[in-house]
């Protein structure tokens, strides 16, 4: 390999493996996976002199977390065509709001300069006059005395008791 070509350029991962980089101990640029007991590294959180240095020193089994695009190059920290996107999105936002805030005022100045030169005409409150009209108020329902429900009463039938002096003799 000559020394114009980046090692960043040739990063393969022959065998993907399954473990969950949020399961892991670590920060975003290191982790430690307990599958494999090896330092899982994250090229796409590194400086791509970080990432090459790296790639050149490790001997043995790298294991590496990257994010790829579609052409296959590696999108590091400092990429300079991410870096591009991000300055292209933020620029588009930075334009929408100050285009919004633009025809706000613009807005708010073409009503003042309507309602000054009488173009737009106001209503302003002022005093009501007139005849008041109420109608007829219903007097309220007559109170009628609430009446307690009696209850049936049931059962075997007794024959009354007479006292002595009203008993036929």
């Amino acid at each position: 390999m000559s020394r114009f070509q980046s090692n960043l350029d040739h990063v393969r991962v022959a065998a993907p493996c399954s473990a969950d980089w949020d399961s892991m101990f670590g920060d975003e640029r290191v982790r430690f996976c307990g599958q494999c007991k090896l330092n899982v590294y994250n090229l796409s959180e590194m400086k791509r002199a970080e990432a090459e240095l790296l790639i050149s020193r490790a001997e043995g089994r790298l294991c590496v977390r990257y994010f790829q695009r579609r052409d296959g190059s590696i999108i590091t920290q400092n990429c300079p065509v991410g870096l591009l996107a991000i300055k292209r999105r933020l620029t588009r936002v930075a334009n929408a709001i100050g285009s919004t805030l633009l025809s706000f005022f613009a807005g708010i100045g073409a009503y003042a300069i309507a309602e000054r030169l009488y173009l737009i005409s106001v209503p302003q409150p002022g005093p009501i006059a007139g005849a008041i009209a109420v109608g007829k108020i219903a007097s309220p329902p007559p109170l009628v005395p609430i009446q307690k429900k009696r209850e049936a009463m049931l059962g075997e039938m007794v024959e009354p008791v007479l006292p002595k002096q009203n008993r036929a003799r």
